[in-house]
């Protein structure tokens, strides 16, 4: 297994569509989570105040060091899950595409220790995005509250070893879901266009009739985009439907529940995945 880790950390910085994928991440956590709540604090200076605080004064703390672990994470339900999607989609079904998958399994090593290893590469690579998104934002949030003169007040060690880690399982998740999605139809186009279904349309919708349908509200809870905006919404990130909320955002369950949601959707479209190439035929 650690050859094939390795082999495929190899692959993966030298395929320039990861590097491309990494960088849209990085800009729409910028744009999103400081350009735009900074051109909305100098374009309304005034309204109404809420809790003690003007609409502009809410729009800027969130782009403040005190705020860096819900707006590092905010976009990682919805937006940053579909390109984390798009991740696992690419690793494992472009394989199929060039016949590398079928050339590696008839050269000699075990397919458990080829699925094996390109699982733990995808999900280094999505711990290693999570982090880079949070030095970028980070130095972002410096850099506002430098500009405009507000207190440096930084997230504690723990908040942000606990907002690393939950983000890196809501991303996980995503790359997993794609992952699986590929290897189960051996390729990328189909695949691609049902996981971001599923998360942009499907689970939405599902949330809207979850309203006035209790079986489906029970349902969507355990869905993986509910538990990954529920995850979210624990760590302080405003849910949808809410003011200033953020899409995908949810507080149907706890934030315990989420996280332990998605760890089991990790592993079982992990094993799936495993299970499915261990017994298919490679053509």
């Amino acid at each position: 297994m650690l050859a094939s880790f390795t082999a495929e950390l190899f692959k993966i910085r030298k395929r320039t569509v990861f590097w491309l994928i990494g960088g849209v991440w990085m800009i729409m956590t910028l744009i999103f989570g400081y350009v735009f709540p900074y051109i909305s604090y100098h374009g309304n200076p005034t309204g109404p105040a809420v809790g003690g605080r003007t609409a502009a004064e809410r729009v800027l703390l969130e782009a403040l060091p005190e705020s860096l672990v819900s707006s590092a994470i905010q976009g990682f339900p919805l937006f940053a899950g579909a390109l984390a999607m798009l991740v696992g989609v690419l690793l494992a079904g472009g394989e199929y595409g060039w016949d590398t998958m079928k050339m590696m399994l008839t050269q000699g090593p075990r397919r458990l220790s080829v699925l094996s290893g390109k699982l733990a590469a995808l999900l280094a690579l999505m711990l290693t995005i999570v982090v880079a998104t949070f030095i970028v934002d980070g130095t972002a949030a410096w850099l506002v509250a430098a500009v405009e003169s507000k207190p440096m007040a930084w997230p504690s060690i723990g908040s942000l070893v606990q907002g690393i880690v939950s983000g890196w399982l809501i991303v996980g998740m995503w790359a997993t879901t794609g992952f699986f999605l590929a290897t189960l139809v051996r390729g990328t186009a189909l695949a691609a266009g049902l996981g971001l279904v599923w998360a942009l349309a499907v689970e939405n919708l599902m949330r809207i009739f979850a309203n006035i349908v209790a079986p489906i509200d029970v349902l969507q809870r355990f869905f993986p985009g509910t538990n990954a905006g529920a995850l979210a919404a624990a760590l302080g990130v405003t849910p949808q439907g809410e003011p200033g909320g953020t899409p995908g955002v949810t507080t149907a369950v706890s934030g315990t529940q989420a996280a332990v949601v998605l760890v089991v959707y990790i592993a079982i479209f992990g094993a799936i995945s495993l299970f499915a190439v261990k017994r298919r035929d490679v053509t």
